[in-house]
């Protein structure tokens, strides 16, 4: 089965039908720049136009940097506020829409490093901003942000994001000394067997996890930047 999966991110918004049975994309994705400003039906308009791409008429999942309940919008760090409220679901047509950085989770747990393994397991998206994904037991915790901890009086993923290290010009090694402080921070309240680091740092994993030292398994994401996609896909599929 086929489905078609949309990642909504502050910089980009990516597509591409994935086979729900092997997790793999199975065209090459469409990404298409994040309107600025990110409004509504701004971002609307390119979730279209990559399903009309694709010539598009089965499932849809739709990621989105906020979080979801029941298709709606309840927060919009990284994206236009007036997102806050809004029916996404049915704005993109009757589409399933969740989390991101949860379809990131969910896409990794099934496929990729998180598969088959017990315990509590967070998945962590570094990007333009840091989102998460709880699991216990292969569970999803949804919607838990833990981006937004505070560290040293501010948001986290304002000092340890991949957006954070661009802004401040960081070596690798001086952000991998942030996110390490992050991830002490996180292994401290939650204890997890494994942590997962996705996202668009995921590529350059080899520049900055060998300076990060825990006393839990760090490992980068094996779906790296397209997690999110295959995510919001198996998402959609489980739905339907």
């Amino acid at each position: 089965m086929n489905v078609l999966g949309i990642d909504i991110g502050g910089s980009g918004i990516k597509g591409a039908p994935v086979d729900i049975e092997a997790g793999e994309l199975v065209q090459e994705r469409l990404r298409i720049p994040t309107p600025q400003p990110s409004k509504p039906d701004e971002v609307a308009e390119a979730v279209a136009e990559i399903v009309k791409h694709f010539g598009w008429n089965g499932p849809v999942g739709v990621t989105f940097p906020g979080v979801v309940k029941d298709g709606v919008v309840l927060t919009a760090a990284n994206v236009d506020h007036s997102w806050i409220g809004v029916d996404a679901a049915k704005l993109f047509g009757g589409a399933t829409v969740l989390n991101d950085a949860d379809a990131a989770g969910v896409a990794e747990v099934t496929y990729g490093r998180g598969r088959g393994e017990r315990g509590t397991v967070l998945v962590l998206t570094f990007g333009t901003g840091i989102g998460s994904a709880l699991f216990t037991e292969g569970t999803l915790v949804p919607n838990t942000e833990l981006g937004h901890l505070e560290l040293r009086g501010k948001d986290a993923e304002h000092r340890a994001s991949a957006r954070a290290r661009e802004e401040h010009e960081l070596s690798w090694e001086k952000w991998a000394e942030r996110v390490e402080e992050y991830l002490r921070h996180v292994e401290m309240l939650l204890s997890p067997t494994l942590i997962v680091i996705g996202g668009g740092a995921s590529r350059k994993a080899d520049k900055f996890l060998p300076h990060v030292h825990l006393d839990t398994p760090v490992v980068p994401a094996a779906l790296q930047n397209e997690a999110g996609i295959i995510g919001a896909a198996l998402a959609a599929s489980r739905r339907s």
